[in-house]
């Protein structure tokens, strides 16, 4: 009896590249490597003790076990009044009802493609933008149409433009501290592009895991706060204030497509994590989260201010680069006719790391674009990583 080959995978994954970000930490495991590539938190500033004390409160009661029993599909009640409170005073109201938790915000983006995407169906995205949303909205088989971008985030005229020939179903925003570039959408242009999204009926996912980052400047109002229809979904995420290997994220969602989302986890993994619910619940209520953030702020403020400082004797003459107000990254564009995915084995060499530019393109990508994070490294680690990064940049 002939033996065959075992078929290949489906033909939705032959569209969806692997992840340079992920990748690249599977190359760079070694101590003396400092990079600028994951988009990390600072693992020395995990409140482990609070963590861990959180864990023993939920298994030590006498009701212990049923943290460890299945669970809700909507998610921890009081983790998300608790979410919903934290929310509503950051000038979004929100209800327990209105969230769902998510094992991380990545896979609220898979439910919302889950629940909103048909094959083909079209999802307007800022260009440049997250990588991973690119590769979840790949998955579902939509069709992506870049929007143009400039400094100060997506511009309403680009998006009116796109709303008008392609009619997309879904538009994808990370409006504060972008990933990749570290901008931020201004309060004019969100009231814009709140107005234009409702105008066309198109849905919204506005993506917010770095919003609490803020080192310099006012906060603005989240979309989901100004839109005048029911069609903005906004994204939330425990990874960037507490800790990303608790694997916790909500959607906020309308009320009509709450039942929607809600079959979609049900069908991806049934429920979140009864313990992490448990225990993130019981940490929020023991502990002052705000004074945690203002740590994180305080430190990640330092970092941000020494990778800027030190950008001028790093980048050649003629690039350009952003400043952000908060969050985790830098977006850096080299002068002339340069691939920075060709320069990175250089980089790699003299033990510093980046991420190139052109995977977080849905269309034509700028190859000489790259993304530095900040968070990971000390004000002084930063300045010895710089340093090496120039001799890789500067020497072409």
């Amino acid at each position: 009896m002939s033996v065959s080959s075992p078929a290949a995978p489906a033909q939705r994954l032959s569209g969806v590249a692997s992840s340079p970000v992920r990748d690249l930490l599977a190359l760079i495991d070694r101590p003396e490597v400092i990079s600028f590539a994951g988009g990390l938190p600072a693992p020395e500033l995990f409140d482990l003790d609070g963590l861990r004390a959180a864990f023993d409160r939920v298994l030590s009661t006498p009701g212990g076990r049923r943290h460890l029993q299945y669970a809700p599909t909507e998610g921890n009640p009081d983790l998300r009044a608790q979410v919903a409170d934290r929310m509503t005073r950051r000038g979004l109201p929100t209800t327990a009802d209105d969230l769902l938790v998510t094992t991380g915000s990545q896979q609220a983006l898979t439910l919302v493609a889950a629940a909103l995407l048909d094959p083909g169906a079209v999802v307007a995205v800022e260009e440049p933008t997250y990588l991973a949303a690119l590769q979840c909205f790949q998955l579902a088989g939509a069709r992506l149409v870049p929007v143009r971008s400039d400094p100060d985030g997506i511009d309403p005229d680009a998006l009116a433009d796109v709303l008008e020939r392609h009619r997309p179903r879904l538009l994808y925003l990370v409006p504060t501290f972008a990933n990749p570039t570290g901008r931020t959408l201004t309060a004019a242009r969100r009231r814009a592009v709140a107005e234009l999204t409702a105008g066309y009926g198109t849905w919204v996912v506005e993506d917010d895991p770095y919003g609490e980052l803020r080192y310099r400047g006012s906060a603005v109002s989240a979309l989901a706060a100004l839109a005048a229809a029911d069609n903005v979904l906004h994204l939330g995420s425990f990874s960037k204030i507490a800790a990303p290997g608790l694997r916790l994220g909500w959607v906020r969602s309308p009320a009509a497509l709450r039942p929607a989302l809600t079959v979609a986890k049900q069908a991806a993994d049934l429920h979140t994590s009864t313990i992490d619910q448990a225990a993130a619940a019981a940490y929020l209520a023991a502990t002052d989260l705000d004074a945690h953030v203002r740590g994180l702020r305080d430190a990640y403020r330092a970092r941000r201010d020494a990778m800027i400082a030190a950008m001028p004797a790093t980048a050649p003459p003629g690039s350009t680069w952003t400043d952000p107000d908060g969050g985790m990254f830098t977006w850096l564009r080299l002068p002339g006719r340069v691939d920075t995915a060709a320069l990175l084995p250089g980089a790699l060499r003299r033990d510093v790391a980046y991420v190139p530019g052109a995977p977080f393109y849905a269309a034509a990508p700028d190859p000489a674009t790259l993304r530095l994070s900040f968070t990971t490294h000390t004000p002084a680690e930063i300045t010895e990583g710089m340093r090496r990064l120039a001799a890789v940049l500067n020497d072409r």
